[in-house]
């Protein structure tokens, strides 16, 4: 069984053929995929193809956040948008944290204060309602770290990890499991490749983050979408990266997810 920790399902690429993509990802054994919404007018959305296909993938959870890319279209009564829709989903067992959220530093257009006045307050609303969190953290793991350190929130993922080991183990010591996917896939990754190999593996999750972070055997196949089909050979990637036999791979990450995510934990575990 594979989870997939990061997955854009509602996103523009898969709408025309949604049901192929949902029965796909079941015949390849992905039983779990998180939907982390990335805007206010997500919402519902992402909420709606959760319980719309639970049927078939029976871990399939979301996330609600508004994520750093789009903060500068974003407005700040978006924020209470995002506090009444957790409210409305706390007793949803699907939902299962806040994000997409973070600080993203390789996109130099945007607006660091407004990108920070976005994510604190959804730091805050996390910590408001004790739950995890998934973090977007291209660039910007440090300013993440301190922002972690000022709250008392109960851990979740940081998404598409690619920071330094020192790094990696402060987001871990915070109670944090580290996202890898596609990108690993490339062998001429070698930091992500080390880190995959070096940490322990209580801290690493499987993700896809499709459409994007396509895996290296897709970059030849021009416009080919990621999706979350992929994600039982990405993490045999993984798995052979640790000198790991897939099935210990697979129980690992389901054990990780649970701690990270504890209300996916509870649906897993019933």
């Amino acid at each position: 069984m594979w989870l997939d920790t990061h997955c854009h399902l509602d996103a523009p690429e898969f709408l025309s053929d949604i049901e192929s993509i949902v029965e796909r990802a079941k015949c390849a054994g992905v039983a779990g995929i998180l939907l982390p919404a990335v805007r206010a007018q997500d919402f519902e959305a992402v909420q709606e193809l959760t319980h719309r296909f639970k049927g078939d993938i029976p871990y399939l959870v979301y996330t609600l956040g508004i994520h750093p890319l789009f903060t500068d279209r974003a407005s700040e009564s978006d924020l209470k948008t995002l506090e009444t829709a957790v409210a409305n989903a706390k007793n949803d067992p699907h939902f299962v944290g806040i994000g997409e959220i973070g600080l993203d530093y390789f996109v130099a257009e945007l607006d660091p204060h407004r990108q920070a006045l976005f994510f604190h307050a959804q730091l805050d609303l996390a910590q408001h309602y004790q739950l995890p969190v998934i973090l977007h953290v291209r660039r910007s793991q440090d300013m993440i770290l301190k922002a972690l350190r000022q709250r008392n929130l109960s851990g979740g993922i940081a998404h598409a990890f690619n920071g330094s080991f020192q790094q990696a183990h402060q987001f871990i010591d915070l109670g944090f499991k580290l996202g890898f996917g596609g990108a690993a896939t490339y062998e001429r990754a070698l930091q992500i490749r080390r880190l995959i190999q070096e940490l322990p593996i209580e801290a690493i999750v499987t993700e896809t983050d499709s459409p994007d972070i396509p895996p290296a055997w897709l970059r030849s196949e021009q416009g080919r979408r990621n999706e979350p089909a992929f994600l039982p050979r990405i993490a045999q990637v993984l798995a052979e990266i640790r000198s790991v036999q897939p099935n210990t791979f697979s129980q690992a990450v389901i054990r990780n997810v649970s701690q990270a995510l504890p209300r996916w934990g509870q649906l897993l575990n019933q």
